[in-house]
Formats: structure tokens, sequence, C-alpha cells
């Protein structure tokens, strides 16, 4: 308000002196002078506290408060990451032992063909080893087809009824299927003629 006064009464001067078509370089000079003093100044920091110390006060009195409650922030996000990674070594270690138990499933599958019963099986008449596999627990007779060559294990099965034969060769095709009851078959054998 004391600069609308100043420049009124400056202004209401000139006028009266009967300097109005004319402005005087002198009074605009001081009137950008006393407008820049009284203009409103931005307030840096520095400022802040030298004006206030009581507030900058305020400030380093919290600093440990606010270190405190960052650290415990901190400490609350690794202890979340923390359980986001036990619960995933959890799935894994699941998924292994789901893995195990499959692989111990094959290995037993494979164990109850022996070496030996297959090698007479290969070396018999496929009529004859149709009605033996015919009587024979399902399981063992998939996991003995599946270790005899592809000729032998194909001739046996024409000899068979053809719901029994289907059924073996269903076992046999789900050995190799992780998700079902029994393991997979082993791999592929040379072919030998019988």
């Amino acid at each position: 308000m004391s600069l609308l006064a100043l420049w009124l009464a400056l202004t209401g001067t000139a006028l009266a002196a009967g300097g109005g078509d004319k402005p005087d370089p002198a009074k605009e000079a001081a009137m950008k002078a006393l407008a820049i003093r009284d203009a409103p100044k931005d307030v840096s920091a520095q400022d802040f506290v030298a004006a206030a110390p009581a507030k900058s006060g305020y400030c380093a009195n919290i600093a440990d408060a606010a270190a405190d409650a960052r650290f415990a922030w901190q400490k609350e996000q690794l202890a979340t990451l923390e359980r986001q990674v036990e619960e995933r070594i959890k799935a894994l270690e699941e998924k292994r032992a789901e893995y195990e138990t499959w692989l111990k499933r094959r290995n037993e599958f494979l164990a109850k063909a022996d070496e030996t019963v297959v090698a007479v099986y290969a070396k018999m008449k496929p009529d004859a080893a149709a009605l033996q596999f015919a009587n024979m627990p399902e399981e063992s007779a998939a996991a003995l087809l599946t270790k005899l060559n592809a000729r032998a294990a194909s001739a046996i099965l024409s000899e068979m009824e053809a719901t029994r034969a289907a059924s073996l060769a269903r076992k046999m095709s789900d050995a190799g299927r992780k998700d079902a009851p029994a393991a997979p078959a082993p791999a592929p054998r040379k072919n030998e003629r019988s």
C-alpha cells in the first residue's frame, strides 16, 4: 500500500508541475527501485532456517525418528521379499519331490522287467508268449512288453485278445507320461530278431 501512495504522490506532483507529457527518467527509476524492494521474495531453505531457527530445530529433532522409520520400512520390505523367496523355494522343493517320486515309480516299473525274463520272452513264439501275457498282471506284462524289441512286442500283442492287448498298449503308452500312474518306458532298444 505504501508503494501505491508513493506512486500517486509522485504522479500528482508531476501533473501539478505540468510535466505530464514527458516522463521523468529519475522518477521512473525511483519507482522501479521501490517496486523491486516491496515485491514478495522467494524464500530459500537457508533463509527459512535463518529466519526461523525454532522450525529448523524441529527438523533436526525428528531426523533420528525419520531414519528409524526409513529403516523399519526397509526391514519390512526385506522381510516381504524373504517370504516370497521362501515360498518359491518351497514350491521348487515340492516339484523336486514330485519328480523324485515319478523317477522312483519309473525305476520300480523298469525293475519289474528283469533282463533274463525279457530274454526268455524274446525267444518265445508269439502265440505262446501271448497266452502267458494274458494271464500276467497288467503292470508286469506292460513292463516286459516295453523291454522287448518292437517286432517281438507287436507280434505278441497281435496274438492276444483285442481288449487285453489294447489295455496293455494303453499301459505302455501311459508309462511314458509324467502324470500317469505307472512310470515311463525306457529308451528304445535295438531291434533284435527272435
